[in-house]
């Protein structure tokens, strides 16, 4: 199948060219065509798939064929991050390069002068908003946005969104728009809090389901069980004269994403951090100079597991166990997303976040490869994934956590404490050129 097969407008097909899509992905294929017909929908498919073009296409075409007024909203499309917000505009530009449709990212952590060209937008009617609830909810209730005449809405990463605790908000801003209108939702997973919001602001929408929660065949993955005061040595052992040209490393806090970037930093590696204390402009730097390999190594918060597009990433390290199974899926899907379509995923596991990764690898329905760790950073502990952790427990191991019994290390031997792990680390691939 190729998208000549969809009739889209011929403005479309020369942005499509030009973008270098060729074949539609199993998303596109199914969600083109109900989406064309005017149908609201409800797609479930994983991070990477082309979900974007996926809704962005059919509406477009929407546009370009009837009666467009370009002095009111036409698209609202709602994204849970700025990234992924400035992402989808990115890619409504190209698509609609040769198409004259107009877009603007509306989002916060801007100063004043951001919120008078968004509130210029909002007023003007640029044809495609891209904004985050918070941002957008709070213009909306000003009272100058005009989306009187809205014809589609899209709910990006909706299951983001609502752990992100939006609900509230996403069921306001819907009050401020039309009824009349094709509402799409696009989500990685489909959890009881999508489906309640499903029913209330849908009508009888097509179901699609794609490739739940599973990462892609081309990612390599595997895991070290550590206590946290080895993981900056480990993860400093594993980058260490290492031919790689790109590493996302992910992060939950905020102190652990700076400490992280500034301990690579210092054994002489390109690396930066992301998280919510830099400017947006500052954000904006570090993601373009990640995106043109001016930077090796970028350490981010789940800011990013959702909101970054780049091909070629070799290695993805996850410094702890995400909160959520599904966060995983979208952490470690930033890799084998290039032409050869592989890279490598590796997970710190602590004594605390045994049970959590045991939930990752049954949602993945794979067990993850344990692997032991190098030599010189001492004795770790075996895999239990039923250990609860103390309240008050202390962070740098011991027995008292519940994390199973202490054992020496066998220096990466075959027959090591730590499960399934058998021999050396897999080397994470090389890029040529």
């Amino acid at each position: 199948m190729n998208f000549d097969q969809f009739n889209l407008h011929p403005h479309l097909a020369e942005g499509i060219a030009a973008m270098g899509y060729t074949t539609p992905t199993p998303i596109q294929q199914q969600a083109i065509p109900p989406i064309l017909d005017g149908s609201d929908v409800i797609a479930c498919a994983q991070t990477g798939t082309g979900k974007t073009a996926a809704y962005l296409l059919p509406v477009l075409h929407h546009m370009l064929t009837r009666d467009l007024n370009h002095k009111f909203i036409n698209t609202l499309i709602v994204a849970p991050t700025r990234e992924l917000a400035l992402q989808i505009d990115q890619q409504v530009e190209g698509l609609a390069y040769f198409a004259g449709v107009s877009s603007y990212a509306v989002y916060g952590g801007g100063d004043g002068s951001d919120f008078v060209r968004q509130k210029r937008a909002l007023t003007e009617g640029a044809d495609i908003i891209v904004a985050t609830p918070g941002k957008l909810l709070s213009h909306l209730n000003l009272g100058y946005v005009k989306v009187q005449q809205l014809q589609h809405l899209i709910l990006d990463e909706a299951d983001k969104m609502l752990d992100m605790g939006f609900y509230d908000d996403i069921m306001r801003i819907i009050a401020h728009l039309p009824k009349n209108r094709q509402t799409l939702l696009f989500s990685a997973t489909m959890p009881p809090k999508i489906r309640e919001l499903t029913k209330r602001i849908m009508q009888k929408p097509a179901q699609i389901n794609i490739a739940i929660s599973k990462p892609a065949e081309g990612i390599l993955q595997a895991a070290y069980l550590t206590y946290d005061r080895q993981k900056l040595p480990l993860i400093q052992s594993l980058l260490k004269d290492k031919p790689l040209k790109s590493v996302l490393v992910f992060a939950g806090k905020k102190t652990e994403v700076k400490a992280v970037a500034a301990a690579l930093r210092k054994m002489g590696l390109k690396a930066a951090d992301i998280q919510s204390d830099l400017a947006q402009e500052e954000r904006e730097a570090v993601l373009r100079n990640f995106k043109n390999r001016s930077l090796q190594v970028l350490v981010a918060t789940d800011v990013l597991s959702r909101g970054i597009d780049i091909e070629d990433i070799d290695l993805v390290i996850n410094y702890d166990v995400p909160q959520n199974a599904e966060d995983y899926v979208h952490r470690i899907g930033r890799t084998a997303r290039g032409e050869n379509g592989t890279g490598v995923a590796i997970t710190f596991i602590n004594e605390k976040d045994q049970r959590r990764f045991n939930n990752i690898e049954q949602l993945i329905e794979k067990e993850v490869q344990k692997l032991p760790l190098p030599p010189q950073l001492g004795s770790s502990f075996e895999y239990n994934p039923n250990a609860r952790v103390a309240a008050g427990g202390s962070r740098f191991g011991g027995n008292k956590q519940g994390g199973g019994k202490r054992k020496p290390q066998q220096g990466g031997k075959k027959g090591s404490n730590h499960g399934s792990g058998e021999g050396k680390p897999p080397r994470p691939p090389k890029n040529e050129g």
